[in-house]
């Protein structure tokens, strides 16, 4: 399992990743690989007004459907649109090809997630 630096992780298995005070949101490499072939992903609304655990988009692979929840409170600003048309971009670099971005009403909220050794540990206990 790979887990890149800087980024924060949910129990969910999201990670968040803050650029330039806006947060980027996508799946774990664990999420991917228990996912199996992502075949489709439901893009989140621009403009819509979330709150932190609210499930704002839905990836489905061969084997299941599974939400995904925006780990901070804001509004979508933005959604990354190749993944309309190639839903396999999160199995080949779920890091690279996050699935939203947040401008968040409070970057503190970054605090209340998991860094990457407690990721890593959280997914130790989940095997």
């Amino acid at each position: 399992m790979e887990i890149y630096e800087g980024m924060k992780f949910t129990k969910e298995h999201e990670w968040a990743r803050e650029e330039g005070g806006k947060v980027y949101i996508g799946i774990s490499d664990y999420a991917q690989n228990a996912l199996g072939d992502i075949v489709y992903v439901e893009l989140p609304e621009t403009g819509k007004k979330v709150k932190a655990g609210d499930p704002i988009s839905v990836v489905e692979s061969v084997k299941t459907a599974s939400d995904i929840y925006s780990p901070v409170s804001g509004t979508v600003s933005g959604v990354n649109e190749a993944l309309a048309d190639s839903p396999e971009l999160l199995n080949e670099d779920p890091y690279e090809n996050y699935i939203a971005v947040i401008d968040p009403d409070d970057l503190s909220e970054l605090e209340d997630l998991m860094d990457e050794e407690e990721y890593r540990e959280f997914c130790s206990r989940e095997e």
